[in-house]
């Protein structure tokens, strides 16, 4: 098994059992622990407060502290984590304040733009592209595996921004790729029904093939709305 597939497949909290890192140069073993630790907090594993210290994680991943230090950097660049003076490192949780306040409505006028721009380029490639990635959706689904759905969710949307030709839109939603993952994951409410997911996902493609650009901004508003509702606490 590939290190990187070995290293998905650990448990970090607490901070225990992970692999050794195959010999590499600095800059991936950082990209394999940046990796690791992401996947780690965006799927819950590592807890909102829990201390993350350069010790502890290049000791049981085999490493030296450099590409820890550099992987821990990358990720409190990625709103993942946050360093305190004197304090070390803690992960850095996604509150319902936020979702509803920030990730929501950047998402929106994002998403919404970006789609617009790529509703024109694309062709029937790209459709069987996006179509692949809710057949992924589909056996996560049938397979219960919510974190593979959630990847596949990520990519759906990555890929439209990134076929869109806007790089900055996709210099924006690669900096918030991981907090929003990390909302995805956060509550278990929108994957109550995963089978549900690839039909959403199907009516986002449907309205990108009407040509339709106010059909269009309305299927993007419901769908990104879909997940902050799904998540939103009950009033009873």
């Amino acid at each position: 098994m590939p290190i990187a597939d070995k290293m998905r497949s650990a448990t970090l909290a607490p901070m225990t059992g992970l692999p050794a890192l195959s010999r590499a140069s600095l800059a991936s073993r950082r990209e394999t622990v940046a990796d690791v630790l992401r996947d780690a907090i965006t799927s819950g594993r590592l807890q909102p407060g829990q201390k993350l210290t350069e010790a502890g994680i290049a000791e049981q991943l085999g490493t030296s502290r450099a590409p820890v230090r550099e992987a821990l950097r990358q990720l409190e660049q990625e709103g993942l984590v946050i360093s305190y003076p004197y304090r070390g490192t803690e992960v850095l949780g996604v509150s319902q304040e936020e979702i509803e306040h920030v990730l929501v409505p950047v998402r929106v006028a994002l998403e919404k733009y970006a789609f617009r721009k790529a509703m024109p380029r694309l062709e029937e490639a790209d459709y069987e592209r996006l179509e692949s990635v809710i057949a992924s959706m589909d056996a996560a689904a049938a397979a219960g595996d919510t974190g593979s759905l959630a990847d596949e969710d990520i990519r759906f949307h990555e890929t439209v921004v990134e076929l869109s030709e806007q790089q900055h839109c996709l210099q924006i939603w690669k900096s918030i790729q991981p907090r929003v993952r990390a909302y995805f994951q956060r509550d278990a409410g929108y994957y109550a029904e995963p089978s549900k997911v690839a039909v959403q996902h199907r009516e986002l493609i449907d309205a990108l093939r009407s040509g339709d650009p106010d059909r269009l901004d309305e299927a993007v508003v419901a769908h990104v709305g879909t997940h902050f509702n799904a998540m939103k606490p009950s009033d009873s």
